[in-house]
């Protein structure tokens, strides 16, 4: 009985304390806004909480947006970033979510000069740029709507590093006008080398622009001399170098986004010293201030700044980027000319850029001139005026003259621009006449030594544009591969039309060396639209496969994984509309088991465990899939056959179908499978840049599913960091997936943001990075989560960035015990996206 008492009192007690709770966390509403600054621009990382209660707060994402749950009740919440003053908000939560923007201000002049400086002595130089922040939102001329005309001329030079000097080359020059000295083939395979050392890009546009940030360039005139590879700065669109903002994100130049001096922020990164007062008649005094970093991991730029007295006006910039935070040139330099606007604002009217990279025997040394004039500050904008695509080229911008642009040159050419001018000019004069082109060919087509044994033969025809290639002895040797050694050629041709439409194939043929056979592939396509980038193309194959080819490294090589495959491939890839893409194929495949007398190279089977190559009943098997991947608010620029995209600060969200058809022509194979997921790089703020993916699938049919239709989690290669965005570092299984599951990866570098707080480290140019993983199968009752960090570096490899890295990785799952591993990973920049593959 007594028992039984306490037995329902403890049950009454449980209720009670249950009712007393459950309210308390029903209670909970959410709410969500968005922090701008003065120009409604989100605060990237301002912090919210509740005044006196230091466990309710919260921090904002990278585009300002909060989210909080309170419960009901009366608070006093503070909205606060750095730089900006603090507001308070008296929030009453009811029983409902609620929305609450706030708009916080930058910190007024003396709030920022109640920052201890640790000066001894007034700094007139930091009290001058505190005028000019005051105001920078009156003079800045980016903070009203307008239309100017634009004139950019970019050029770069190619000098050799040894033994180089301008009187070699002109004596060399002089050499050359006397024939004794060479033979008519030699002469002009040096006259093409000297001229092809200079690349000239020059453009004329009308632009438009509102703020904050909206862009819309008609290009009237683009001439190309050359190359435009090592050419930085020849749009608008990509980069804008305002300095009155807080921040910088010139993507296609700096590692990391650039604080600027000359505002709130920066203001507390930067160290300024007066260094001259220039006394100016019928002129305001011009204050020259030399700006230096102050903490060198987030101020990234050195160099003077220009400033009136009385009116603040910014006159003239002066700025270098440290090096260290550059992705392809080893040092930059900006210089901006302003003229004075109604005595009101400071209108850019002339931006110079020098710009150099090094490599072993060559050195570049690039410029670029940018002239602003005619501004309208009145503009009638249409209401379309501005969107996704924010620049147009007119066909008749590519049709421009020498005498067109000598009228619209706002900078004189240098005596050496004048010439090198002349001499292509002439040049592309001759291009409609084959037997000039035929000379310029046959200079870059001549077969020599290294060509055949290292770099390959190529062939070009600049009048029928096209271009074809054949490896070179080293390139046909492939003495790592299923069954042994294989020698054999590949072929590639290329041929594009006046409109931008492409063909081109690649095709190999090889045979084994312990075995006699032949196989190979070829692979032909046909882009038909390049402005939707609409191709179709068909691939055929004869060779050997694998089963698992998603697999670690120490899997994939092993014999119970090879197959042979005979396949007919076609596929048509388009952009249904901006953002939109749908890739599709349709692929017939006859898999067979290896000949039962292949022979091996069998040297490691004892320390791969090796086996024999599978069994398996031979089998046809037809497969299609669709890929629909989308990207919101893609921004682009429009060419008069093309279209170059830019990118955007949304996902990428992505669908993957893929249905082995059974019956159809003697297929025997009967799936579906579907995947979804969602991948994004983005930086946040100057603390580096992140990128994660997120994806789920599921097999929705597998009446006839082969193993090597079946999807697998791999698992981690020894010794190599494998892609973070797709694999994990430390999985000891590879997992065979059938129904739903969930993987998520993330990965941020700092570039700098952390390291470069030690002293001299800046220098070395080594980066931190670090990310995790996680995995959930339920099928196998699987987790897996893992931890990892690293140091990496860019070093220069030939022409390109190679990134080394090393890193430690810290795994754990409910079927492993916790462990650690060290992984070393090489990547090669792409200076087309001008990103790494992760």
């Amino acid at each position: 009985m007594v028992n039984s008492l306490r037995v329902y009192s403890l049950r009454l007690l449980s209720s009670v304390l249950l009712l007393l709770i459950v309210p308390q966390l029903s209670a909970q509403y959410v709410v969500s806004g968005k922090v701008t600054d003065e120009l409604n621009l989100g605060i990237p990382f301002a912090d919210i909480f509740v005044k006196n209660y230091a466990d309710l707060r919260t921090r904002a994402d990278i585009e300002g947006n909060y989210l909080m749950r309170l419960e009901v009740g009366e608070y006093y919440v503070v909205f606060s970033a750095s730089g900006y003053q603090k507001r308070e908000y008296y929030l009453i939560v009811e029983e409902r979510n609620q929305k609450v923007d706030m708009q916080l201000f930058p910190m007024q002049v003396k709030d920022l000069e109640e920052f201890n400086f640790a000066q001894k002595r007034r700094n007139v130089g930091r009290e001058i740029v505190l005028k000019t922040v005051a105001v920078k939102n009156i003079i800045d001329h980016n903070m009203y709507p307008h239309i100017c005309d634009v004139y950019i001329r970019a050029k770069d030079e190619a000098k050799k590093t040894e033994h180089y000097n301008e009187k070699n080359d002109e004596s060399e020059d002089a050499e050359d006008d006397d024939a004794r000295f060479y033979d008519a083939e030699a002469l002009k395979e040096k006259k093409m080398r000297q001229l092809n050392a200079i690349n000239m890009v020059e453009v004329e546009m009308e632009r438009s622009y509102a703020p904050p940030n909206n862009i819309k360039e008609v290009r009237t005139g683009y001439t190309k001399r050359g190359s435009d590879r090592n050419l930085y700065f020849t749009t608008t669109a990509k980069s804008n170098f305002n300095f009155f903002q807080n921040i910088l994100y010139l993507d296609d130049l700096s590692k990391s986004p650039i604080q600027s001096p000359l505002s709130t922020a920066g203001i507390l990164s930067y160290k300024y010293q007066l260094i001259e007062k220039i006394k100016r008649e019928n002129l305001p005094t011009l204050n020259k201030i030399k700006i230096s970093a102050r903490n060198i991991s987030t101020s990234t730029l050195d160099g003077f700044v220009y400033i009136q007295d009385s009116t603040w006006l910014v006159e003239k910039i002066d700025f270098t980027i440290v090096k260290g935070n550059l992705y392809i040139y080893d040092h930059f330099s900006v210089v901006q000319d302003f003229e004075i606007y109604g005595d009101t604002l400071s209108v850019l009217k002339q931006q110079d850029m020098k710009y150099d990279v090094a490599y072993k025997n060559e050195q570049f040394e690039g410029s670029t001139v940018v002239n602003y004039q005619n501004y309208n500050f009145n503009p009638s904008f249409d209401k379309k005026m501005f969107g996704n695509e924010l620049a147009v080229t007119t066909q008749a911008a590519y049709e421009r003259d020498s005498s067109y642009w000598s009228t619209k040159r706002l900078t004189p050419l240098t005596p050496k621009e004048q010439q090198y001018i002349k001499q292509r000019d002439s040049i592309e004069n001759l291009f409609t006449k084959t037997t000039y082109l035929d000379s310029i060919d046959s200079v870059f087509n001549k077969v020599d030594f290294w060509k055949v044994v290292w770099f390959g033969i190529d062939h070009r025809n600049r009048a029928k544009k096209t271009q074809w290639t054949i490896s070179s002895i080293a390139a046909t040797l492939r003495p790592l591969y299923i069954a042994g050694p294989r020698i054999g050629p590949d072929f590639d041709f290329f041929k594009k039309w006046d409109d931008e439409t492409t063909f081109d194939s690649y095709t190999r043929v090889d045979v084994g060396v312990l075995n006699g056979d032949i196989k190979g592939y070829t692979n032909l396509r046909y882009l038909y639209n390049p402005f939707r980038q609409s191709r179709v193309g068909i691939n055929l194959t004869h060779n050997y496969d694998l089963i698992r080819s998603y697999d670690a490294l120490t899997q994939v090589f092993l014999r119970d994984n090879f197959i042979e495959r005979t396949s007919g491939s076609l596929y048509h890839d388009f952009e249904i509309f901006n953002g939109l893409y749908l890739e599709s194929s349709l692929t017939y495949t006859n898999r067979r088991p290896l000949p039962e007398d292949t022979k091996f190279i069998r040297w490691f089977d004892d320390a791969l465990e090796n086996t024999e190559p599978p069994k398996f009943i031979e089998y046809n098997a037809l497969i299609a899939d669709i890929m629909l991947r989308y990207t919101p608010f893609q921004k682009y620029m429009r060419e008069p056959n093309r279209k170059v995209v830019l990118g955007s600060k949304w996902p990428m969200f992505y669908m993957y179908y893929e249905k082995g058809i059974p019956e159809f022509i003697g297929s025997e194979v009967n799936h579906d499978y579907i995947r979804f997921g969602a991948t994004q790089t983005f930086k946040i703020s100057t603390l580096g840049t992140s990128k994660y993916h997120l994806t789920t699938g599921r097999f929705l049919n597998k009446k006839i599913l082969r193993a090597e239709d079946m999807q697998y989690h791999r698992r981690s290669d020894p010794i190599l960091f494998s892609n973070p965005m797709y694999s994990y570092q430390d999985l000891d299984s590879t997992l065979p997936t059938m129904n739903w599951y969930f993987e998520s990866h993330y990965i941020h570098h700092f570039n700098g943001a952390l390291i470069n707080k030690i002293p001299f480290m800046k220098k070395t140019r080594i980066s931190t990075v670090a990310g995790g993983g996680y995995l959930w199968v339920p099928e196998h009752n699987w987790t897996h989560y893992e931890f990892y960090a690293g140091l990496e570096r860019v070093f220069k490899f030939a022409r390109r960035r190679l990134r080394l890295g090393i890193y430690a990785a810290f795994s754990d799952g409910n079927q492993i015990d916790p462990r650690t591993t060290f992984k070393v990973s090489f990547a090669i920049l792409d200076e087309r996206s001008m990103k790494f593959t992760f």
